[in-house]
Formats: structure tokens, sequence, C-alpha cells
């Protein structure tokens, strides 16, 4: 199936010029600086893609192309939880269920009582749990890793980012109500209908693995994940999916069209209303330095705070979306139909991370008429 969306130029979409040129000397200067090898931006509008960039390397020495597949770290969980909306649709279970209702063994270590809603939301009190590596491709591993979680505080009582462990834990309950790999659920309940398959991947075919950009670090940003085959399979549902920009800017336009992109009807209004807002309402998050993330369940949303992670500081206040470590984000403007998606490959630690995903997002606003 070709890519859902039809071009458009800026100007019959209502953007200005000027705001995307310095977008554009930004990246570019980013890249000469060596913040990072490459990158790649999409922006659309109205079910249209306006803009589509490549920028520099996917691997060192060898030029991202159009169709380069780019770890998504956290961005992953929007696509995880898209599955599970669309088991929520098909009445297979309920946001205000109980994880242990789905999978009994859950229950052990304090955990009898804990909802989908709050773990969706980062309020499970178990933020510093993850899986072992040997658990990426054995589900049944995954499943007896998650379901021995153990909390640090309790459940309901405050928000913290569970960064890799509370889409563990949803995926695995995913899996029980079907009987099919969560990977197989988002595939063909969202991103096959919608077109996308082939520029969102949560798990990539071993065939597909030479489309994959490297991803590297700099000093301070380490994180847990490799460049290997297992990592590509493995569709992590917190942080392992794959995309080129323009397929995310697509998934966001789907959700901006009320669950809807051209034909394919993949969810209803009410349940996209209800996703993407704010359910956490000025909680601050601990793992984020008290800010508040106006989690919904899967983005978060721009709020009226001050201070906003990666959706810019001169959003909208509906606009929502979520971003991947050190890296990248893409978020939804309902007010203008707006979506945007910003991806590198160097994870870069902060101040410089967040500051730059401000700008970047900034000038986005700013070009919007």
């Amino acid at each position: 199936m070709s890519y859902p969306l039809p071009n458009a130029d800026l100007k019959s979409l209502g953007f200005a010029s000027k705001p995307l040129d310095h977008l554009d000397a930004l990246i570019r200067s980013h890249i000469a600086e060596g913040r990072y090898p490459g990158a790649q931006i999409a922006l659309a509008r109205h079910g249209q893609l306006a803009l589509f960039r490549t920028y520099g390397d996917a691997r060192i020495g060898r030029a991202a192309a159009d169709d380069t597949l780019w770890l998504l770290f956290s961005q992953t969980k929007v696509l995880c939880m898209a599955g599970l909306w669309a088991l929520v649709e098909e009445g297979k279970l309920s946001f205000m269920d109980k994880v242990a209702d789905h999978l009994p063994e859950f229950a052990c270590r304090g955990k009898a009582d804990i909802t989908i809603h709050e773990v969706a939301t980062h309020r499970a009190g178990f933020p510093s749990s993850h899986l072992e590596r040997d658990a990426w491709l054995d589900h049944a591993k995954m499943r007896a890793q998650v379901c021995d979680f153990s909390l640090d505080w309790t459940p309901g009582s405050r928000m913290a980012y569970h960064g890799r462990s509370a889409h563990p834990v949803l995926a695995m309950v995913m899996e029980a109500v079907t009987g099919e790999d969560f990977r197989d659920i988002i595939h063909t309940r969202v991103l096959g209908p919608l077109g996308l398959n082939d520029d969102v991947r949560v798990g990539v075919p071993a065939e597909q693995h030479e489309r994959c950009a490297d991803m590297y670090y700099s000093k301070g940003s380490e994180m847990p994940y490799d460049n290997s085959p297992e990592l590509r399979l493995a569709g992590l549902p917190h942080g392992g999916g794959f995309a080129t920009a323009r397929g995310m800017a697509a998934f966001y336009q789907m959700l901006l069209g009320k669950g809807r992109l051209g034909d394919a009807r993949i969810f209803s209004p009410r349940l996209v209303e209800y996703v993407a807002r704010n359910h956490t309402g000025e909680l601050g998050d601990g793992t984020m330095g008290g800010i508040p993330m106006h989690r919904g369940l899967g983005p978060h949303v721009r709020g009226m705070s001050d201070r906003i992670r990666g959706l810019g500081s001169n959003a909208h206040p509906d606009t929502f979306g979520h971003g991947g470590a050190g890296t990248s984000y893409s978020w939804a403007d309902p007010a203008s139909g707006v979506s945007f998606t910003y991806l590198t490959n160097n994870v870069m630690p902060d101040p410089f991370h967040s500051a730059r995903l401000d700008r970047v997002a900034n000038l986005v606003h700013a070009s919007i008429d």
C-alpha cells in the first residue's frame, strides 16, 4: 500500500516559509557542529504532506535516505497504546480494568489493584523496573518479568515517568486478551489499515534492517540499547519502534482526524478525544524534574504551564505528542490541523536536548498561518 498522504506545497496549506527556512538552517548547523549525524523532519496539515526532508548520515559515512527508519525510543509508547486503544474499541478490555484481571500473576508484590489507567498515566508505582535483555524476544519471559515488578511507592499516590516499565506491562495485557503478539496487534489493527507498514515498524523484519539508522550516544546520555538485530526485531513496546518522519506525521494526522485518515477509520472520535486529553492535571512528574506533563493515555498535552517538554513553549494548549529519549519528538495541534515529526540519531543530554526541542517546535508553530 502506498503512503497515505498526498503532497501539497507549503503556501497552499497556510505555512509561512521564513520560520521553516530558519528551522532548516538550525538542523544543518546541528549536523555541522557534530550534534547528530543525521535527521529527518515531516510537516503535514489537513491530511496532506507539506514538507519532508532528510539530512546527513544514517550511519557514519552512509547518507540517510527518505526511506531510512529511525529509532523512535519512547515515541513508540503512543504506538503501543494505539494497539491497546483498538482493543478497548473492540470491547476486549477497559482502561479501568485492573491489570491483574488479565494477568493474574501480576497481583503479587502489592500490585493487585493497579489499573490499566494508572499504568498508562505513569502512576502505577514501579518507575524503576525494567525488562532484562533476555526477555526482548521471549514473550513468556517478558510476561514473567513484568508480573514480578516491585513497587517503589504506593500506586496512585504520585506520578513519575515509567520509562521502561509501563508499556511492557500493557503489551502483555494486550497479548493476554487476544492470544496475539502485541506487535501484530499494532500492525494489523492500526498501521496496516492506515497504509503505514512501510513507514512505521514496531518490530523491523530482518530483511529491512539495512534501512535502519544506527543510533549514537553523547557522553552522559548512554542508553541500555544498541544497534543489534535483536533490538530491531523486538519492537520493544516502550522504546523499540522505528519510523520515517513522514510515517509519524501521518499517524498524528489520523489522530487530528479523530481516528480517520482518508477512507480508513481506525478509532472513534470519542476514543481519540479521551486519550488525548489531560488525565493528570497539574501533578508534577517526579522523573521530569517536577514538570506537570499533563499525561494522556499515550501522548501528553501542552496545557497552560510555563514549562513543558518537547511540544514548544508557544504551542496551542491543546497540542499533544510524545518524544524519544534525547533524540526526537512528534506532535499534533488540533487548533490548526498541523502535525510535525523531528527525528535524529544521536542521544543528547540536557540542557541541549530540551532547549533544541523547544526551538525546533517553536519555529514550526511560528510558521502556521
